[in-house]
């Protein structure tokens, strides 16, 4: 068993004084309006803008020499717009600068964090934004440990120091659960491959509160989990690329009074299995995984947490949808767990397929259980993508979820925190789209063009998983409604070669678990 993952090899504490002499480099970063309102350097920043103008908008590196610390990295927010502009400037531009730090040959910086007084959370979503630039993609830190960055060591100045605690151990476990998910979700095929997800989750849970439970073998699949089976059958014949299913779970020592379930598409490549992706359409595809990523990264957070009262089940279907002499082909009949009967139209839909069956499972789990609220989180069509457009997640609620405004709930969820959504809406259209089309099929799993093609290609796949699982039997107009709510991240997750975002964790993170006694934060609204 693999040594449990390094993530965050990095002492944050706080500073009382900006002339500490452990540090070489001060980073600031504030939009240039507001560089007066900085107490310490204002003058010093003024001047070095009214010098270069450029400092309005690129980041840079200014001389202080009176000062023990000799140097200011300065990136700027540019002007934010307060109708338009979101906390992501901040995240950007604090990015930039540990990137611009680093380049300046700075070891020990220390982050002055001046805040904004349009966005309550930039000093967290700042500091959030330092420790993303300063992530080494796992492949690197295993194979090519040289070109790690130096940094060990960073302080972090604030005026409101009766808070720099509490932030700091904030951005330590946000961070933490969004590299698992990068660690997962940005790496390649082989070095995640099904087996090789399954050795680094068992090694990130060995010893904790987590349960976890693998399924793998192939009879198995195939009685209790048959769309996924389907999926797995091309990659089966080779060892290294067999599929496993995982359950995990956080059960509480107090009264269970919320409990979340997720259910995370891990493929980890996809090649569109017969459906073959053509023109250059496969690169990148090593991050359809980011689903599973997800969810597994925020039950890390859920496991450093500890939250009292809240439940948390993590389900994840990991394959490669291979290509080959037994892959599933259109046409195909197969029978869901849930006893719908399934005819295949495109193997490249093969995300939902593999989702399908543990969300039935999940179902069958939420039906007992306190208040729940059912995920699926998955990098699932390219048409989420040409909505939203890079950067952005996509929330739908079923019927149950929307009469609460969940969806709503997420989205300011998001906003305050720099992980963004736009809203979808279910609709007639969307069901009739996947019914059944031949004498006994009951639903289509997809057409045969792209989503990004096909009018409402992301808002129909969410209706199959709630057929296909059963959850149709779950409405709000039935004996037991469940909360259901999918999240397509194709558009905040597959900008590929750029580096992954590990969204959506920082968003649930700020829904679930930082309005809880557990974790002090800024958001003061607390979800029932």
């Amino acid at each position: 068993m693999s040594a449990e993952p390094r993530l965050l090899d990095l002492d944050i504490f706080p500073v009382q004084d900006v002339s500490d002499d452990r540090f070489d480099g001060i980073i600031i970063v504030a939009a240039p309006n507001l560089v007066a309102d900085n107490k310490e350097f204002g003058r010093t920043l003024m001047l070095a803008i009214e010098l270069d103008n450029g400092l309005r908008t690129e980041a840079g590196v200014i001389p202080v020499p009176d000062s023990k610390v000799k140097r200011i990295v300065f990136s700027p927010t540019g002007c934010v717009d307060e109708d338009y502009d979101d906390v992501r400037c901040f995240r950007k531009a604090a990015n930039i600068a540990i990137r611009r730090a680093i380049k300046a040959g700075v070891q020990k910086p220390m982050v002055y964090l001046q805040g904004h007084p349009q966005f309550n959370n930039s000093p967290l979503v700042t500091l959030l934004g330092i420790l993303e630039g300063l992530y080494v993609h796992i492949q690197i830190r295993e194979m090519a440990p040289h070109k790690n960055h130096n940094i060990k060591t960073i302080g972090i100045y604030t005026k409101f120091q009766d808070e720099v605690d509490s932030l700091i151990q904030t951005a330590i476990v946000l961070e933490t659960g969004r590299r698992v998910a990068c660690d997962i979700g940005d790496s390649d095929p082989e070095r995640m491959s099904p087996p090789k997800v399954e050795e680094y989750v068992t090694a990130l849970f060995s010893n904790t509160s987590v349960k976890m439970t693998v399924i793998k073998e192939a009879k198995e699949f195939a009685k209790d989990y048959p769309l996924f089976e389907a999926v797995n059958r091309a990659a089966s014949k080779i060892q290294r690329h067999q599929g496993r299913i995982m359950f995990l779970e956080y059960v509480p020592k107090e009264e269970v009074l919320k409990t979340l379930f997720l259910v995370g598409k891990g493929v980890t490549y996809d090649t569109g299995g017969v459906d073959v992706k053509i023109n250059g359409g496969m690169a990148g595809m090593s991050r359809d995984k980011c689903g599973a990523a997800a969810a597994v990264g925020f039950l890390k957070m859920v496991e450093l947490l500890q939250p009292k009262h809240m439940r948390v089940v993590v389900g994840i279907g990991v394959v490669r949808n291979s290509v080959g002499s037994n892959s599933y082909v259109q046409d195909e009949l197969i029978k869901a767990r849930s006893g719908v009967m399934v005819r295949i139209g495109n193997t490249d839909a093969e995300g939902r397929m593999i989702m399908a069956d543990v969300l039935c499972k999940i179902k069958e789990m939420a039906i007992t259980a306190v208040n729940p609220h059912l995920y699926t989180i998955a990098t699932l069509t390219g048409h989420a993508v040409i909505t939203a457009g890079f950067g952005y997640n996509i929330v739908i609620d079923n019927g149950p979820a929307k009469k609460e405004k969940h969806a709503q709930k997420l989205q300011l969820m998001g906003e305050e925190i720099g992980d963004p959504y736009e809203i979808s809406v279910l609709r007639r259209e969307d069901f009739d789209f996947v019914k059944g089309q031949g004498v006994g099929d009951d639903v289509l799993q997809s057409n045969n063009k792209p989503s990004s093609v096909t009018q409402r290609g992301h808002q129909a796949p969410f209706a199959f998983l709630i057929m296909s699982s059963g959850l149709d039997k779950h409405g709000s107009g039935h004996q037991k409604p469940l909360k259901y709510s999918h999240i397509d991240i194709a558009a905040s997750t597959l900008n590929y070669p750029h580096p992954g975002t590990g969204a959506p964790v920082l968003s649930l993170a700020n829904a679930y678990l930082l309005c809880s006694e557990t974790c002090s934060a800024s958001s003061a609204t607390k979800w029932k």
